[in-house]
C-alpha cells in the first residue's frame, strides 16, 4: 500500500544521512474503525471541477490569498458549484475510489468555507462568524452536514489519510494555502505531496531554532498529531521525542530540504507548536 511504500522510501534516506555526515453510513466504511485507503476497481464518472477550477484561478492568488470581496460581487459560480456538491446521489459517492471521495470532500470543505466567509464578508476572523463550523449545515452527496462534520466525521474516521491537513483551508493565513485547483483522485497523492512541501517551507508550517535545539511546527499537528500515527510511527521514537511527536516529524522530513532532514534525523530536540493566526486569508 502506498502509505507502506512511502514510510520505507523516506526512511532509507535517513539511515544514509546518519551515516554519512461524520459520515456516509455503509457496510464497508464506517466511523467505527479505521482503515487503510484502498482504491477500488470500478468508479463511477469522476466529479466535474471545471466550474471550481475557474474559481480558483480568478479569485485566488499564487499565495493561497483570496479576493474575497470580488468573489461576494461575483458569487454565482461558487453557488452553482456548490449546489451541485449537494446534488451528489449517495450511490455515486459510494461507487468513488477512495481517492476520488477523499479530493470530493476537501473540495467540498474549501469551497463551502468560501461560501461562509463571502456570507458575512466583511469579517476578519472566520473565527467571528456564528456557528461556522458545528452549525451551519450544507448539502453535502444528498446529506445534511456541518463543516466539522465533513472534516471530523467523515475524512479523519473514514480514511487514513492525514494529508488532508494539509489541504483543508480553514480560511485563516496560519491555514495552508488554498490550492488554485481542485484536487481530484487521480492526482491526490501527488497534489498532497505538493501542499505538504509549501506549507513545510513557510515559517507557518515548520521552522528550526537551531539555537535553543528546538523545532517550531504548525498548531495543526499539535491538534491532529495522532492521525499520522497509523502510518508514520516507528518501533522506538525519536531520541527525545513521544510517539505522536515522532509520528509528526517523520512525516514532515519528507518535505523539507537535505539541512532540515539531518537535523530532524539526529533527534535530541524539543518539538514546539507556533501560535496560530486566525486572521482571514484576504488579499
Amino acid at each position: 500500500m502506498k502509505h507502506q511504500l512511502k514510510k520505507l522510501l523516506f526512511l532509507f534516506p535517513i539511515l544514509l544521512i546518519l551515516t554519512s555526515c461524520g459520515g456516509f453510513n455503509n457496510s464497508t466504511n464506517t466511523g467505527e474503525q479505521t482503515q487503510q485507503t484502498q482504491i477500488s476497481t470500478t468508479s463511477a464518472q469522476p466529479f466535474n471541477y471545471q466550474t471550481y477550477n475557474s474559481i480558483l484561478r480568478e479569485y485566488v492568488n499564487p499565495q493561497g490569498l483570496v479576493d474575497y470581496k470580488k468573489l461576494k460581487e461575483n458569487r454565482q459560480q461558487l453557488d452553482d458549484f456548490n449546489a451541485s456538491i449537494g446534488a451528489v446521489t449517495l450511490s455515486t459517492y459510494n461507487s468513488w475510489t477512495d481517492a476520488e471521495k477523499i479530493a470530493f470532500l476537501i473540495n467540498a470543505y474549501n469551497s463551502l468555507t468560501l461560501e461562509s466567509i463571502i456570507d458575512s464578508y466583511p469579517t476578519k476572523s472566520i473565527r467571528r462568524i456564528p456557528g461556522v463550523w458545528k452549525i451551519r449545515k450544507f448539502d453535502v452527496a444528498g446529506e445534511k452536514m456541518t463543516l466539522d462534520h465533513i472534516e471530523h466525521q467523515v475524512l479523519r474516521k473514514e480514511f487514513n489519510e492525514p494529508g488532508i491537513h494539509v489541504a483543508l483551508v480553514c480560511a485563516a493565513i496560519s491555514c495552508p494555502p488554498l490550492r488554485r485547483e481542485a484536487y481530484t483522485g487521480k492526482q491526490l497523492e501527488k497534489q498532497l505531496d505538493d501542499q505538504a512541501k509549501k506549507f513545510l517551507g513557510n515559517s507557518q508550517g515548520f521552522r528550526i531554532d537551531s539555537q535553543n535545539n528546538t523545532v517550531y511546527l504548525s498548531k495543526i499537528f499539535q491538534w491532529f498529531g495522532q492521525d499520522f500515527e497509523q502510518t508514520y510511527a516507528q518501533t522506538e521514537n525519536i531520541d527525545g521525542l513521544n510517539k505522536t511527536e515522532t509520528s509528526i516529524v517523520n512525516y514532515a522530513r519528507q518535505y523539507v530540504n537535505y539541512d532540515a532532514q539531518k537535523f530532524l534525523a539526529k533527534g535530541g530536540y524539543k518539538v514546539k507548536y507556533s501560535n496560530y493566526d486566525w486572521s482571514l486569508n484576504v488579499q
